[in-house]
């Protein structure tokens, strides 16, 4: 094999690798400092406390900035996304959780793929590499994007052209250096439905989710009362919310995930409301054992389903 040509090869056997463990797309960026544009942009939105009870969000801005300086050496970020679309949906009667929740925690999941695609890359570039799956204060979105799997739209999630959004990303930092994919523009053109169906006006900046009247993050990550603004339109839901990704005309695209891993138990399918009024300590734990709902604890998951049985009453 020449050696000018050895990264492409190495880069299309890493990729081949990737979609043979099951993730759904892979792709490849440089490391570098992030765009002064992409670092002004979210450090207004902390400014603008648009994290609400996300303050962890402000920690380690040096190492959100600069990819290498957590993990020395690094050159190339291997991004990777895994599809969670389900295959069977809940009864639209039932306490609604936000699809990504369905099945096993993506955590668990993504880590243990990454792992092995880092055990392949090791031999190539001598080293372990570091894997990251929302466990780093990495930009995942951001660098999704320079590494061409898709475009942050303005609900703020990354679309992927022809797949959609409900997918779940991860990041290899290797200290071998490939060659980098195109970063893709965005492709929303003048359409303005996330923002139009977001029942609470969260999405009021193309691009960025004010997290205090964002549904999904009140309902999991306030520890408090949820504020009457939101609770009053909550609706159905009790775990998150997917309202901007189902009115995406991108997730017309949207096919069930091949992962077992993220299909939804019997028992969370039949958690209705008499079953949720019955729910104990002891049935949660057990139910959402290896879940993502475990997030918000259980005393934050029946909170959010007091506020369920106000709004249907009213």
């Amino acid at each position: 094999m020449d050696s000018s040509s050895a990264p492409f090869e190495w880069r299309e056997q890493i990729r081949s690798e990737a979609l043979r463990l099951g993730f759904d797309a892979c792709g490849f960026a440089r490391v570098d400092e992030v765009e002064p544009r992409a670092r002004e942009a979210y450090r207004r939105w902390l400014d603008e406390g648009r994290q609400a009870q996300m303050d962890y969000l402000g920690n380690y801005l040096d190492l959100r900035d600069h990819p290498a300086l957590l993990y020395p050496g690094a050159r190339t970020i291997v991004c990777v996304a895994l599809n969670y679309y389900p295959a069977r949906f809940q009864p639209q009667e039932h306490p609604q959780f936000a699809y990504y929740a369905y099945g096993r925690d993506y955590h668990e999941v993504m880590r243990d793929k990454l792992r092995q695609l880092a055990a392949f890359v090791a031999p190539l570039s001598g080293d372990a590499g570091r894997v990251c799956c929302d466990t780093a204060p990495v930009r995942e979105r951001y660098w999704a994007v320079q590494a061409g799997l898709g475009f942050i739209g303005r609900n703020a999630q990354l679309i992927i052209p022809g797949k959609g959004s409900y997918f779940f990303l991860g990041e290899l930092l290797t200290t071998l250096a490939l060659p980098p994919d195109k970063p893709l523009s965005n492709r929303c053109g003048d359409c303005l439905l996330c923002r139009e169906h977001c029942p609470v006006g969260a999405l009021d900046e193309p691009g960025q989710v004010d997290a205090r009247r964002c549904i999904s993050c009140q309902t999991i990550e306030n520890r408090g009362e949820i504020p009457p603004a939101v609770a009053d339109r909550m609706g159905n839901r009790v775990y998150g919310c997917d309202t901007c990704q189902q009115c995406c005309p991108w997730n017309r695209a949207a096919t069930p995930s091949t992962h077992p891993e993220f299909a939804p138990s019997d028992e969370l399918l039949a958690l209705d409301a008499a079953r949720f009024e019955a729910l104990t300590p002891d049935d949660f734990n057990r139910i959402f054992r290896h879940s993502a709902v475990r997030r918000a604890k259980y005393a934050g998951l029946m909170r959010n389903f007091a506020v369920w049985k106000k709004n249907r009453k009213s």
